[in-house]
């Protein structure tokens, strides 16, 4: 699993969580990070904040969606942002799911077990 948020804070702290969920994870704090990350180390799910300096959330992951080493990986946003506009690019298969952060950890937790087998 691997985190990305350009908040060290709140990326840190997801971490932690699903450390303590037993769940195996590292954090990338941005896009470049993330797109590296991936390539190099293939986790089975990123967890993707969008709204990131530089290189956010949708251009990395349309990057490692793109890249036939990285394209299998599954894609969650989590985001603050418009559930509509996320939707959007779920259409356009950027990503493989949605969550609102500050939503239940429990529904976060739900749809990452739906990819970590």
């Amino acid at each position: 699993m691997l985190v990305v948020d350009d908040n060290t804070n709140a990326a840190d702290a997801m971490a932690a969580y699903l450390s303590s969920e037993n769940i195996d994870c590292r954090v990338a704090y941005g896009g470049a990070e993330a797109i590296a990350d991936a390539v190099d180390n293939k986790p089975h799910v990123i967890l993707m904040d969008i709204s990131m300096p530089e290189c956010n959330g949708f251009q990395a992951s349309l990057t490692i969606r793109r890249d036939e080493r990285t394209s299998h990986i599954a894609i969650l946003a989590h985001t603050a942002l418009d559930e509509a506009e996320v939707r959007r690019h779920l259409a356009d298969s950027e990503f493989d799911g949605y969550c609102q952060k500050g939503q239940s950890p429990e529904k976060l937790l739900a749809l990452m077990e739906t990819f970590l087998v």
